[in-house]
């Protein structure tokens, strides 16, 4: 790891202490466990990490989110943050997003003033910019603040200076609400998104890792993206049978493999064809 690396480590932790109290949004994963960490060790009790819990947001992620917090001692609230409960959303509509954050960071917010606490941040980086990502917006509306895109940090440099640091989540597979497995239009219920929460959570007990269940044709299709360890996986015919018959069982009358694997955004990929098509 070069210098340049510790350096924006530095711009971090700069940027952090010129605030006087920060509640951080932490759903646990890889970037945001990074960010509070790096927080918690700038200001202290100063800090507070803040949770919204949904059905979109897997009941797994929401306690090792927890633990997380016990761990290291910091104050931790949970809000509810049910993106189903805000207008338009369930619609599915392509800013999704933006109405997802809106929701959530208006809540966080209120949650900060009501504890007397000066500033929000998120823990976007450098790499959230290169794809369709209206939440973004939501929250610059909103006054949140990124610090690891503002310290130029990218995903493979958080992992790694979070790796230096032996936080668990180094290594953790990429994680995204449950809401974005659904192409824009697709209506999102509660069953929908449970169903999908059951397929991934079955997958993982089988060793995946990165893994995604893609929700189409109200629920007569299920896509599954995998990684390169997860197309290995399913050489095996028995796991293969096994996956079948429990998406087959959660009501996926069809189980697809994308043979172009995992990747971040895939359902914008959808966007991007309707656009050209119109040029």
């Amino acid at each position: 790891m070069g210098m340049a690396v510790h350096e924006k480590l530095a711009r971090l932790m700069q940027c952090l202490g010129g605030f006087n109290s920060l509640a951080v949004a932490f759903s646990g994963g890889v970037d945001s466990t990074f960010l509070l960490k790096v927080a918690h060790d700038v200001l202290g009790d100063k800090v507070v990490a803040v949770t919204g819990r949904s059905l979109s947001f897997p009941l797994r992620e929401l306690r090792a989110a927890e633990e997380f917090a016990v761990l290291k001692g910091i104050r931790h609230f949970v809000v509810n943050s049910e993106e189903l409960d805000l207008e338009g959303f369930s619609a599915n509509p392509t800013n999704r997003c933006y109405i997802c954050k809106k929701g959530l960071f208006s809540k966080i917010w209120k949650l900060a003033r009501e504890e007397v606490i000066d500033q929000v941040i998120e823990a976007s980086n450098t790499d959230d910019g290169g794809d369709y990502r209206p939440g973004l917006q939501a929250i610059a509306e909103l006054g949140v603040v990124s610090p690891l895109r503002l310290a130029g940090l990218s995903k493979e440099e958080i992992r790694q200076l979070s790796r230096e640091m032996e936080l668990p989540t180094w290594d953790k597979p990429s994680l995204a609400c449950l809401a974005s497995r659904f192409p824009y239009g697709e209506r999102i219920t509660p069953e929908y998104l449970r169903r999908i929460d059951a397929a991934e959570q079955f997958l993982l007990t089988c060793g995946f890792r990165q893994v995604r269940v893609r929700f189409h044709e109200q629920g007569k299709l299920g896509r599954i993206e995998v990684d390169e360890r997860g197309f290995g996986l399913l050489a095996d015919a028995g796991l293969r049978d096994r996956v079948y018959q429990c998406l087959n069982d959660l009501g996926f009358a069809y189980v697809a493999v994308d043979l172009k694997g995992y990747r971040t955004g895939s359902m914008n990929e959808t966007l991007r064809l309707q656009q050209a098509e119109f040029r």
